[in-house]
């Protein structure tokens, strides 16, 4: 039987061979397609000679792996729906609730929608409100990721500056959306802003929101880092707390517990959760059911609050280490801005100094890696100046405090005598 079978497959391999051949077509969006600066980095930066401040990664020694392993082990033995298909897992919704409420945000299960991470979140949520070829508001350095699931879509997009002490420039926003047409979907990192680090302003925040509400814009609130808040003072509350009509929030769990869970969460009117639910069907029939149900299971037995506590005391600290080391190292010229949340401190160098010329050296002699500025430009033609050309993304979230000071002590190094040999000293 398997003899009759082969012959048939290369008999019809054989006829054919005599037809032309075709070239495949691919959809027009892709032609353009790259992987992004960040996960070139990621790859990168797995060399174990290399201290890497590239990547926003959460630090591995943090993560409850002992305390998640007894979480699985208890659902796996109690719960016969874990491995099999199953719908988002009410429980979880619950404790997405109590997190919301840390964060000073109010909403209720219905509200709540469970996705496979926060960049599927993004891109439920870009799915639900982007037409191809409309316009897209953001500001003019933007995750890339965000970039990356705007690119099918091929928008227009609406650039806006960015304060580096007070966050996204407001009134340029208002001039966008006075102006037309009116675009999709604004898009916002409140806290911890990636890449500049910066956290907005209260001030800033109402104007956001009072804007988005005037001109029927939604905002895409991208909140992985608003857990880890470092300021001795309160922070405003997310821009999700100041609307729940005009704003949809997408929180994450990969930074409170760790990124392979693949698991998080959009905060949206509960009558968007029926058109999420249809979209999400099409990308992965809800899948993770038992990773929904482990997570439930370890906030179950967990004091969540004491964990948050124990890890932005930890960051904060290798925080503190970087931004010493940063001003014992590099050039008097350069300029950062300390940051109240997040995982990153967005650094200007010296004029005339490409960053992304320096990554190249640094990795060489020095073993360092970093993100360059440009990698983040929306638009380079948008942007003012020079754009990120001489800054760079340093993220201090996956280093000890030893490689932190070795690290930027060689980066430094490696700066100054860049600074150097393009002043022609010896």
């Amino acid at each position: 039987m398997e003899t009759e079978r082969q012959k048939i497959v290369e008999r019809i391999k054989s006829e054919s061979r005599d037809e032309r051949p075709r070239e495949l077509r691919l959809a027009q969006w892709t032609r353009s397609n790259k992987w992004s600066a960040l996960q070139e980095m990621l790859i990168a930066s797995a060399r174990p000679d290399l201290i890497s401040f590239s990547v926003g990664l959460p630090a591995a020694e943090l993560f409850p792996t002992r305390e998640f392993a007894k979480a699985v082990d208890r659902v796996l033995a109690t719960d016969p729906h874990a491995l099999q298909y199953r719908p988002p897992y009410q429980p979880l919704k619950q404790h997405v609730v109590r997190l919301m409420a840390l964060r000073g945000v109010r909403c209720s299960e219905e509200q709540v929608f469970l996705t496979s991470g926060a960049q599927q979140g993004i891109n439920l949520l870009v799915r639900l409100l982007l037409d191809p070829g409309e316009s897209v508001v953001l500001e003019e350095r933007a995750y890339t990721g965000f970039q990356q699931v705007l690119k099918p879509y091929q928008p227009r997009m609406a650039t806006v500056g960015t304060d580096v002490e007070t966050g996204m420039d407001v009134e340029h926003l208002e001039r966008v959306l006075s102006r037309g047409p009116k675009p999709a979907l604004i898009y916002a990192v409140a806290d911890g802003h990636n890449p500049t680090a910066v956290s907005m302003s209260a001030d800033k925040r109402k104007r956001l929101v009072e804007l988005a509400r005037m001109h029927g814009t939604p905002i895409i609130e991208d909140d992985p880092y608003g857990m880890f808040e470092y300021g001795k003072d309160q922070s405003p509350p997310p821009l999700r707390a100041l609307d729940d009509e005009w704003v949809f929030y997408v929180g994450t769990f990969s930074k409170v517990m760790a990124p392979a869970l693949r698991t998080g969460w959009i905060v949206v009117p509960e009558s968007l959760v029926k058109h999420l639910a249809v979209i999400k069907e099409a990308a992965d029939i809800d899948m993770a059911p038992l990773n929904q149900r482990a997570i439930s299971a370890y906030l179950d037995s967990t004091d969540i609050e004491a964990r948050l506590d124990r890890l932005r005391t930890e960051y904060r600290r290798r925080r503190d280490a970087m931004l010493k080391a940063l001003a014992i190292n590099f050039p008097s010229q350069s300029r950062w801005e300390i940051p109240s949340a997040g995982f990153f401190i967005w650094v200007r160098l010296p004029d005339g100094i490409d960053s992304g010329e320096l990554l190249k050296t640094a990795m060489e002699s020095e073993k360092v890696a970093f993100i360059p500025g440009h990698s983040f430009d929306v638009d380079q033609a948008l942007c003012e100046g020079d754009g990120g050309k001489n800054c760079i993304r340093l993220s201090f979230s996956n280093s000890t405090v030893e490689q932190i000071e070795e690290g930027i002590g060689r980066l430094g190094l490696c700066i100054k005598n860049t600074i150097g040999r393009t002043s022609g000293a010896v």
